[in-house]
This record gives structure tokens, sequence and C-alpha cells, in this order.
């Protein structure tokens, strides 16, 4: 892929080399969970999904935790489809967890390319798409809550994430693309930014894994460091 974003589109591509079965699931960069929702089945054991960016993590688990709060908390955003209801969401700060998770959605929906990005001090970032907030259904929130009950769901750094898994389990690794060049700031999902030192560190746990008889998939930008 040569662009930041969800999976969906490329799915095609990477199931034929996902295991039919498999013990536990982890995806240690879970982002929309595209890959969750089409191999989730394939799993006999758990699935164990997480992520650094808090925000993303906080809408997963109050979805799982009670889709009528979120729906009610989505209500406020009906109708805001102006560049300036855009903004005043963007700069607006709230406490409540299911009204940071309706923020998070609206704002995921409404960004520029649908894209999360934050800056060095955790602030969202990401220009006004000029798209309208579609919205979630009750209906729609209420089937993800059914899908996720069971499922683990943390805020946690990859290299924690992969001390877990076992032999006979799969992994899914997605990690932030590198930036294009020294301006380019899609690496930016949580103000910890995800660096080349990073991926290196990733590359030495795959090995890890493969030694420890866990089968796994990563995916990424195609270029010569990442191929390194």
């Amino acid at each position: 892929p040569a662009s930041a974003g969800g999976k969906t589109r490329l799915l095609r591509e990477l199931l034929p080399h996902i295991p039919r079965t498999f013990g536990d699931y982890y995806e240690p960069f879970l982002g929309g969970g595209a890959m969750f929702y089409s191999i989730r089945k394939r799993a006999t054991g758990a699935s164990l999904l997480s992520d650094l960016n808090t925000e993303l993590i906080n809408c997963w688990k109050s979805i799982q935790d009670d889709p009528v709060a979120i729906s009610q908390a989505l209500k406020r955003y009906k109708g805001f489809d102006t560049e300036e209801d855009y903004y005043a969401v963007r700069s607006a700060s709230v406490t409540n967890r299911f009204e940071r998770a309706a923020r998070f959605l609206f704002l995921n929906q409404t960004s520029w390319n649908g894209l999360w990005r934050v800056n060095k001090f955790g602030e969202f970032n990401v220009p006004w798409g000029a798209r309208a907030f579609r919205g979630w259904s009750l209906a729609d929130l209420k089937a993800i809550n059914h899908t996720l009950q069971g499922v683990n769901i943390f805020e946690e750094d990859f290299r924690t994430s992969l001390l877990k898994p076992k032999k006979g389990d799969f992994v899914y690794l997605d990690p932030p693309y590198l930036p294009i060049s020294d301006t380019s700031k899609f690496s930016g999902y949580t103000e910890r930014r995800f660096r080349a030192n990073d991926l290196a560190e990733l590359a030495a746990i795959c090995q890890s894994l493969s030694a420890r008889g866990v089968q796994w998939v990563l995916s990424n930008r195609d270029n010569k460091l990442v191929r390194d």
C-alpha cells in the first residue's frame, strides 16, 4: 500500500497468506480492525487487539461496553456538516468516555482522507475533509458490540503485546508507515512517532515470533527500507 488508511481494500491480497485456522489472534496495530472482522472466526482461542492510540482504544472499548451510550452521544453531531462545525468539534475538549468516543467517530469520518493524526502534544490536527457526517446507526453499533463480546482490547505498545503469542497463534501487523520525507507526518497516529528504529525492532521481534512457532503477516509501504 502507498497511503495511510484502513486495510479493507487490501484484504483480497492479504487473506490468501493467512492460516485457515490458528489459536489466539493478536493485532497490535488495531486501527479500524478490518482484518479482525475478516478472520476472527478462524481463531480457536482468544482475540487480543491493541493500539497506542488512546482515543481509538477508548472508542473500541466504549462500543464494546455500551453502544446505546455512544448512540446518544452521537446525536449532538446531527447536521454538523460545515467547516465551521468541524473545527469547533476539533478544538473542543470532552472528558466523558462515551462523548470522547462519539467525537472520535465524528472527526474520523469528516477529516481529510479519514485520517487520524496528532501533533507532539497529542492534539488532533487533521484538516476538514469537506465531507458530511453520515453517522452510525444504533443497529450498527449494537452489531459491533455483539462481535466484540469476549474480545480483549488494550492500550498497549507492540513490544509488550508481542511477548505473549505462543506456538500456533497468529499475528497480523500493520504498523504506521514511515514518513515519505522529513516533512511528512503520516506516522503521527499518536504523539509518540513510529520511526525507522521502531520498524527495525519490530522486524527483530518478528524473527522471534517465527522462532517460537507463531505465524504472522505484516503489511506496509513497499520500499527498500521496509524490505530490508
